[in-house]
């Protein structure tokens, strides 16, 4: 990845640049109405690296302290403060040392639609100014400390600061989502020659320092998976409130009798990232249905899993709306649906009137994060149980599909106690209901 060195700089071409620094989408569970807690970082323990940049002229170094030496850009989580020092080599002439850092959520739509800006944060630090009375010269070294807050408002509405994230729809329309942040230290020191003569290794920009940040809050699930459910021989499986069920029916082609499906899932619906998601499913009809749709169930066979008509996804849907209006009585808002995983199932069980499955949903390796919302942008994660017969006119059964909204965590669950967690004992409870659409759109 290329480094970015730049000086005092507007802020759409703060994004300009930083658009061309291709990140990983990276984007964190921080719900707005759910149930979860949040690690901050704690101070005492930080890693013991430091990030380590130096300006073009090699006169100005940018260090970071609590961080992975070997990383690509500095990290920061919840709560969290930059802390640094700025190392000025060549002091003489040197007027001033300053260091910032700014967020900034670009929303962009593709053929014309329009773009809207938004800064999330923005804090400077002056950390020396010559003085012209007693004229001393420039400290070698500067201490810095630089406060990430926790929150931005979009002018209506307060949402938890967003974390670096990027996203994109290709197409006409498409739209290009962008949550940035960087850190830049400036050593000003005014031009020692007239402009009529500067030369390209004398520009302004050659004592600043700039760095893309990456602001990744982290959080864990409020508790840890239950105890497996078991079956009964007579009711199929024993219901537990550590286990919630979804609901829905799949009808029948005619005039035969549906079927009940249940989809059961550990309660609350928030998941590690870092973990297969575990699930049980059940189906509920008289034997005379049960045994129509045995050709419909799933499939428990690695080999034969590309065939499946019962399946569950993994879904993620990326939603912008640039406008924050209606068109013609329609919201004017885009969204790309992608699958981030499927389930694998096993066959635990079955009755006269009943059959039930077991299984996990394997998410893929490149999602580390979860959902979140922020002015026109929001991620959300779902799972979408589907069965679809491959010839509707023939099958006894109609096609059925249900969604369940579920959370995602950084962190995996662990009990509360001293030094079990990395990052120390600051945790922040939020609570509520899960906000999610009964149906996902799909393109």
């Amino acid at each position: 990845m290329v480094s970015l060195l730049y000086g005092h700089i507007s802020s759409d071409q703060f994004f300009l640049l930083l658009t061309h620094q291709p990140l990983h989408p990276s984007h964190v569970c921080h719900p707005i109405q759910t149930e979860e807690h949040f690690l901050a970082m704690n101070d005492r323990h930080r890693l013991p690296g430091e990030f380590i940049k130096q300006s073009k002229n090699g006169y100005a170094t940018l260090r970071l302290s609590g961080q992975d030496g070997q990383s690509s850009y500095p990290v920061y989580g919840l709560g969290t403060s930059v802390q640094g020092h700025v190392d000025v080599h060549r002091t003489e002439g040197v007027t001033s040392v300053e260091v910032q850092i700014e967020g900034i959520l670009k929303l962009e739509q593709v053929a014309g639609g329009g773009t809207t800006t938004y800064k999330l944060c923005w804090c400077k630090n002056i950390l020396w100014v010559k003085d012209r009375l007693r004229d001393l010269p420039c400290p070698n070294s500067s201490r810095f400390t630089l406060s990430l807050p926790t929150t931005f408002s979009d002018g209506e509405k307060t949402f938890p600061l967003p974390p670096s994230y990027e996203a994109h729809l290709s197409g006409l329309p498409g739209f290009r989502a962008y949550i940035h942040y960087a850190l830049t230290a400036q050593v000003v020191k005014p031009d020692d020659v007239p402009n009529m003569v500067k030369s390209a290794f004398l520009r302004k920009d050659d004592w600043a320092i700039a760095t893309p940040v990456l602001y990744r809050p982290r959080s864990r699930p409020p508790a840890a998976i239950p105890p497996p459910l078991v079956t009964h021989p007579h009711y199929g499986l024993t219901e537990t409130i550590k286990w919630k069920a979804a609901t829905s029916t799949i009808l029948a082609n005619g005039c035969g009798q549906g079927i009940i499906v249940k989809l059961h899932l550990p309660t609350p619906r928030i998941f590690c990232v870092q973990q297969p998601i575990p699930f049980y499913i059940s189906f509920h009809a008289s034997s005379v249905s049960l045994a129509a749709f045995r050709p419909l169930a799933p499939f428990t066979c690695p080999s034969v899993w590309k065939m499946q008509i019962t399946r569950i996804l993994l879904m993620r849907q990326t939603s912008v709306d640039i406008c924050n209006a209606f068109m013609l009585g329609t919201k004017s808002d885009m969204w790309t649906v992608d699958c981030i995983g499927e389930a694998a199932f096993k066959h635990i069980g079955e009755g006269s009137d009943w059959l039930a499955y077991s299984g996990e949903v394997f998410i893929a390796d490149h999602i580390t994060l979860g959902g979140f919302r922020a002015g026109g942008l929001s991620v959300r994660d779902c799972l979408v149980l589907t069965v679809n017969p491959t010839d509707l006119i023939v099958s006894p059964f109609k096609e059925m599909r249900m969604v369940v909204p579920i959370q995602f965590t950084t962190d995996r669950w662990i009990e509360d106690g001293p030094g079990l967690t990395l990052y120390g004992p600051g945790l922040e409870i939020a609570s509520g209901e899960l906000d999610f659409p009964h149906e996902l759109p799909y393109q």
